[in-house]
């Protein structure tokens, strides 16, 4: 993300309800640094050295080539940003023109380029998730990519696996693709491959970043000495969810990690050497680069020695001190050569340049050259993606495909397109950060963008919100530095009235009134409400009164109401969802600029809807438990230093529900079709006879030991298409690990099949999917026992069931 820091004038005197450490003694503030910060997290050094392994060898060879001709000031300028005055790029790092290294342009974000113009918004992250279609995951990083590289982009900045989407409301969940680990590695996988075959893949944030609530100390008054939320979590609960995700990243390739805002065990993420140097360096064979989230380096020599290798937008620390810090040995030679030979290395595998950000001015208000980075081959992935994240999950009477209706009514602020699509003011405009639809809180009350930028940086009071709706046009992104520019937004509007010109449909609309009336002569009425979710706060609720009754209007007055929202992640329906007259919902989350002709493609049956949901949606929001809310401050003990601990362990979202035996309204992998399928053969085979306890190899490369990544089981199953529409199934495999959650995620495909027809899917179980974190071993271990198979349309539409044996 980007964070230009501004003025703080006007809003240190908005802080008052901040913890301010200035009424306390420089001793006591010393002594509560030491409580909180030391000895909660293992140190682990040194920093290992870039290993120059696999299909890294060549580039690491060049690196360490172009490395050795530099002075130590080249190094140490490699290793953070600096302000450019001729590009719009979120971060950038000098070059050395006599070496051939001309630098590095960063940009935003995980879901297309931001801020900019002449470029696509792509389906967010949740929408890919909600797809759960790998093909199209990598085809549409493959072509975003292409953008940024055009645009004169070295890095990046995504994906997002961080988040993972521990709390119901937390703000970033929408850039990352679900709230189960297994999943959102796999479509990270995909997107990396995707995205380095243009730019440098920047996986983000690392790690056990959960929520936005003190996500960082107040960037605008330090003085007042908070420090970010400390994710507290055990080694089994980390390396089962959280660090899940980046060992399929890490294997892919991936050459850069962002480093997250939040603490680990009270270390901060950018300077924990047992996660950088530990985890990410050593287990998991990290061969890239690591680089601070904006303004996330908290230290100079020990972020240095922990394993952070870059730090953006800049560095006082280092800029000032760490040549000196070489130079006198508190900083080793060697770990100044490796954080240069990191980047270099990156920098020549995937990306690059001869100009880097020739494409992205400073402000596209002022005269630029138009550099138009789309490629018209990318239209038919773009709109596919749109299409394939809808998820319908309520479909009564065949409500759904409409049918050239004669009178057709449309209601709701999500149904028109924003007013403006332009660059205001400042470096962190409105445009920028993806809210110009979001300019009213629910209540009618203007937004201030002054006290929405305090917010955005830690800034107000702990726990403030802005909206939680976007009632002024469609969502079709969240907000924040995850946000995307769109070269236009077909809304829904727009797509409903050219459908109604080919079908000679009388259309009727009101998308502005709270209660508004509808002809009794309509065939059928679509409400368009949205939840909005934007990075810097959590989420305010999971429903809202306004848009509850709206829907509940429209419901009272026409007997085929179909609700349609687009939703930053969980959205409660339970207010409106049985009213005899609500016949349809379509979970349609964030697909982009073509949001409109893709939901039009869906309701009228060009496309069955095929997205499954990525993630729980509960009956009532007190059914998520303690996962529901961030965790805030309380009492003096962790005024300063707030603590949010995992004691949930591995069992958040379905596995929480299925252990705590509570249903969910819709539960996790659901979602219908205008089809039946009919499941059956079953077959699950075990592939290698080495069920060893332990993996039988200490060899680590890219994703870890090499021997998690063997094959040890096959499972197959036939899928037939038993009604009489073409349409895509999503099989989705679980497993139950004895000693751990009933039903994890092992496997899915998606086939489209045609009415009558069969597809066969495979799917392949690994040693790291079968096995769990033995925290005495600290390895891996396969255990001995029955390891029940679970093959269905969800978590709990299970179709056939079976069991593997291993002994050891």
């Amino acid at each position: 993300m980007k964070l230009s820091i501004l003025a703080a004038s006007a809003c240190v005197a908005r802080l008052s309800s901040f913890a301010s450490a200035e009424s306390i003694s420089e001793k006591e503030l010393a002594n509560l640094e030491h409580w909180w910060s030391y000895n909660r997290s293992e140190a682990v050094y040194p920093s290992p050295v870039m290993a120059g392994s696999g299909n890294w060898e060549f580039a690491y060879n060049k690196a360490v080539e172009i490395v050795s001709q530099m002075t130590n000031e080249e190094k140490v300028n490699l290793t953070f940003g600096y302000t450019s005055e001729t590009t719009g790029c979120s971060g950038m790092i000098p070059g050395v023109p006599d070496l051939g290294f001309e630098g590095m342009c960063f940009q935003d974000a995980g879901n297309g380029v931001r801020g900019t113009d002449m470029v696509n918004s792509y389906a967010s992250g949740v929408h890919v998730g909600a797809a759960w279609n790998k093909q199209l995951a990598y085809d549409r990083a493959y072509y975003m990519g292409a953008e940024f590289k055009r645009k004169g982009v070295n890095v990046h900045l995504g994906p997002v696996v961080g988040p993972v989407g521990r709390l119901a409301t937390g703000g970033r969940n929408w850039e990352g693709f679900s709230s189960d680990p297994y999943l959102t590695g796999s479509l990270a996988a995909e997107t990396i491959s995707g995205l380095q075959k243009n730019v440098i893949a920047c996986v983000k944030h690392f790690v056990a970043y959960e929520q936005e609530t003190n996500r960082n100390p107040p960037l605008l008054a330090p003085k007042l000495h908070n420090q970010s939320v400390s994710s507290n979590l055990d080694d089994k609960t980390m390396h089962e969810v959280y660090l899940w995700p980046f060992y399929d990243a890490v294997k892919a390739g991936a050459g850069s990690v962002m480093g997250s805002y939040n603490r680990i065990n009270n270390s901060y993420a950018c300077q924990n050497s047992k996660t950088l140097n530990g985890l990410l360096k050593t287990e998991l064979g990290f061969e890239g680069f690591v680089v601070s989230d904006w303004d996330g380096q908290h230290t100079g020599i020990a972020s240095a020695n922990a394993g952070l290798d870059m730090a953006m937008p800049d560095s006082v620390y280092w800029e000032d001190g760490l040549l000196e810090a070489v130079k006198n040995g508190t900083v080793s030679q060697e770990r100044l050569d490796d954080m240069a030979t990191r980047i270099v290395a990156a920098w020549y595998k995937y990306a690059r340049l001869d100009d880097p950000g020739h494409g992205l001015p400073v402000s596209i208000l002022d005269p630029h050259e138009l550099i138009d980075a789309r490629d018209p081959n990318s239209k038919s992935t773009i709109f596919q993606g749109a299409v394939e994240g809808h998820v319908l999950v309520k479909n009564a009477d065949n409500a759904l495909p409409l049918k050239k209706p004669k009178f057709l009514s449309l209601f709701g602020y999500d149904g028109i397109a924003a007013e403006i699509n332009n660059q205001g003011e400042g470096s962190l405009s409105l445009f920028s950060l993806g809210f110009l639809n979001t300019l009213q809180y629910e209540n009618g009350t203007i937004v201030d963008p002054d006290i929405l930028m305090d917010i955005f940086l830690s800034s107000y009071s702990a726990g403030s919100k802005g909206p939680g709706v976007a009632l002024n046009g469609t969502l079709y992104t969240g907000g924040g530095s995850g946000s995307n520019t769109p070269s236009y937004i077909d809304a829904p509007f727009n797509a409903f009235t050219q459908k109604a010109y080919e079908d000679g449909t009388f259309l009727s609309w009101d998308f502005s009134t709270p209660e508004p009336l509808v002809n009794p002569a309509s065939e059928a009425c679509i409400v368009f409400i949205n939840a909005m979710s934007t990075e810097g706060y959590d989420r305010p609720h999971l429903r809202d009164p306004y848009s509850d009754n709206l829907v509940e209007s429209v419901a009272d007055q026409c007997a085929n109401t179909i609700v349609v929202i687009h939703n930053a992640g969980i959205r409660l329906v339970d207010k409106w969802i049985d009213h005899e007259n609500v016949t349809a919902v379509i979970m349609a989350h964030l697909p982009g600029q073509d949001t409109g002709r893709a939901l039009v493609e869906v309701m009228y049956g060009k496309q069955s809807p095929s997205g499954r949901l990525p993630y729980t949606v509960a009956k009532n929001e007190s059914d998520y438990g303690s996962l529901l809310y961030p965790t805030t401050p309380e009492g003096d003990l962790d005024l300063y230093f707030p603590q949010s601990n995992f004691t949930e362990g591995v069992y958040i979202d379905y596995k929480s529900f299925i252990k705590r035996n509570v249903t969910p309204r819709y539960e996790f992998g659901y979602g219908l079709t205008y089809t039946t399928f009919d499941y059956s053969n079953l077959e699950i085979q075990t592939v290698t006879s080495n069920h060893s306890y332990l993996p039988p190899d200490d060899i680590v490369l890219e994703g870890g030991l090499a021997s998690l990544w063997d094959v040890l089981a096959s499972v197959k199953v036939t899928v037939t298409n038993t009604g009489d529409v073409t349409a895509a199934e999503v099989a989705q495999l679980y497993v139950g690990i004895p000693h751990g959650p009933k039903k994890v995620l092992r496997g899915y495909g998606k086939q489209s099949i045609q009415p009558g027809e069969s597809a066969e899917y495979v799917f392949d179980l690994t040693r790291r999917d079968l096995s769990t974190w033995d925290v005495i071993t600290q390895n891996w271990v396969l255990q001995a026992g029955s390891y029940p198979v679970y093959v269905g349309k969800s978590v709990l539409d299970i179709q056939l069931t079976g069991k593997l044996e291993f002994t050891n």
